[in-house]
């Protein structure tokens, strides 16, 4: 199938494909899944420019789809992904400000790329460490629940900070936590994200969980309601410089819609622990992904 607006040549199944698995991540672990389509996108012919773009455009999509489907099943803290965009809006300029800063040393890439690999390892390691305690817990002492923390020290002591205004989050289980708590968490996601050139879900959905003690859940709904925007602004702001494909888009959000159906749904047939073990695999392969454009020179950005 020709896409006249990239001046490329690519089969539809194939793209359906993307969306598809793309979609089924998202709605599962709540990442917008711009590490696996961007780059099946760019090895299969499709110009860099229009990589970003168009991937922003059908990752906004699959993310209104899995983050209503969240909404039903009551996955998503509205009040909480709001607080979060305005803090991820806020990192994200900051995090642009430092790469113009470190353009001026001549290596950025290899830079950007080495953090962004040990940041990605280490969140893998750790969620994974930490869910694999968690079933052991499950097992050992029988407990008849759906979520469980190995860790929920981490995320009562960051309670403890009492700096008002203190605000409650119902939709999350919080009866109270600094504004400037959630704020900061949002903003250390905009950071990374605007710094690496990356999508913030790997970071921000682990943040979610062990900072401040979101069900997984609901950390994988909100997250995906967060994503909503920020994929959606960043969709505007490549469309007006022509970089967004609207045919392909809309041809992988065929695909998307029916993965982040499926995604969203099956997260209630499993506990939280398990997800998180799930998930864990997922910076890992970024991480590779990352190394693989690295050592073939040049840092992608998905």
């Amino acid at each position: 199938m020709e896409f006249p607006i990239t001046g490329v040549t690519i089969d539809p199944f194939f793209l359906i494909g993307i969306g598809f698995v793309v979609g089924l991540l998202g709605g599962f672990f709540g990442v917008g899944g711009g590490f696996l389509a961007g780059p099946l996108m760019f090895w299969s012919g499709v110009p860099m420019n229009f990589v970003v773009g168009t991937d922003l455009a059908h990752m906004t999509g699959k993310s209104i789809v899995a983050a209503k489907r969240h909404r039903t099943l009551g996955h998503v803290d509205i009040k909480l992904g709001a607080l979060m965009i305005v803090g991820t809006i806020i990192g994200v300029e900051i995090g642009a400000n430092i790469i113009e800063a470190l353009e001026d040393t001549g290596n950025i890439d290899q830079v950007i790329g080495i953090t962004y690999i040990v940041i990605l390892c280490i969140i893998s390691l750790f969620t994974a460490w930490e869910s694999i305690k968690a079933m052991r817990m499950i097992r050992t002492e029988k407990l008849g629940v759906k979520e469980v923390m190995a860790f929920a020290n981490i995320s009562k002591r960051v309670h403890t900070i009492r700096i008002p205004p203190m605000i409650s989050l119902p939709g999350s289980g919080i009866a109270e936590v600094s504004l400037w708590v959630v704020l900061g968490v949002g903003m250390i996601t905009g950071v990374l994200a605007g710094a690496l050139g990356v999508g913030g879900g790997f970071i921000r959905m682990p943040m979610l969980i062990y900072l401040l003690g979101v069900p997984t859940h609901v950390a994988v709904g909100t997250d995906l309601f967060e994503i909503v925007f920020s994929a959606g602004y960043g969709t505007l702001t490549h469309a007006i410089k022509g970089n967004v494909d609207v045919l392909m888009a809309l041809v992988m959000q065929t695909g998307a819609a029916v993965g982040a159906q499926i995604g969203a749904v099956s997260t209630r047939y499993f506990a939280g622990p398990r997800i998180r073990l799930f998930f864990s695999i997922l910076p890992l392969i970024g991480a590779i992904l990352v190394l693989i454009r690295l050592l073939g020179g040049g840092m992608p950005e998905f």
